[in-house]
């Protein structure tokens, strides 16, 4: 049997670690360790190897941002960031999503909310609703032309992958791509793949930031009517 999906929580707040847990660990879900800020998330990511952490962007010591920034340039390839926030549109929650985390969730998710977005990331997706990505992205993302070629070149994806791209930054999902675009499913998966290999992307989150990062796809483009980046 597959060893069952484990979790680090990271909140300043104990009532907000013990709630978590309660909801994780009823449903299978094994917290292999809590951190009260972002250095202690750090330390236990790195000692117990988790699949998904569950941060909290602010912090007293080191906040979740710069927690994130370390994990994820840290080797450990595996492990996704949940990051938790009590503003959708927060400026922190941004940088985090640029620089590898899989998604948000408000505070006041529900516990089948919480369950499926950890099990989703864990799987490789990204979560986020595309509405709030796009305002997010919209409001925070600093059109550079000088750091955007050197962040992201896109010179190397073809016509195909840049329409793919410029299609799912506007927040359509697989399938409504697939419709858009006439192909399969698995056309359009293999699209995605090539996308984010070709540009060393962790996953669709990060794609969504560098197509409005290098210009691609502009403020207030597109309607993006899907639920979730997956």
């Amino acid at each position: 049997m597959s060893r069952p999906l484990r979790a680090v929580i990271a909140d300043d707040q104990a009532l907000v670690r013990t709630g978590f847990r309660m909801i994780l660990a009823a449903d299978g879900i094994e917290v292999a360790a809590e951190a009260a800020n972002g250095a202690e998330a750090v330390a236990a990511v790195r000692r117990t190897r988790p699949d998904v952490v569950l941060m909290d962007i602010r912090m007293p010591e080191m906040d979740g941002l710069e927690a994130t920034r370390r994990i994820l340039t840290g080797g450990t390839d595996e492990t996704r960031v949940l990051i938790l926030t009590t503003y959708d549109l927060d400026q922190y929650v941004y940088a985090a999503l640029a620089a590898g985390a899989s998604g948000f969730l408000l505070k006041d998710v529900t516990p089948e909310h919480l369950v499926a977005a950890v099990r989703l990331v864990r799987s490789g997706d990204a979560l986020l609703a595309p509405t709030i990505t796009r305002r997010l992205v919209e409001r925070f993302a600093r059109r550079d032309d000088v750091q955007a070629t050197v962040h992201r070149d896109l010179s190397g994806l073809t016509p195909r992958e840049l329409e793919v791209l410029r299609l799912l930054a506007t927040g359509l999902s697989n399938a409504e791509l697939a419709d858009r675009l006439t192909l399969s499913m698995t056309t359009v998966k293999t699209h995605v793949t090539r996308i984010l290999s070709k540009l060393g992307l962790r996953d669709r989150v990060q794609a969504v930031v560098v197509a409005y990062e290098t210009g691609l796809v502009s403020p207030g483009e597109g309607s993006g009517q899907g639920r979730s980046l997956s």
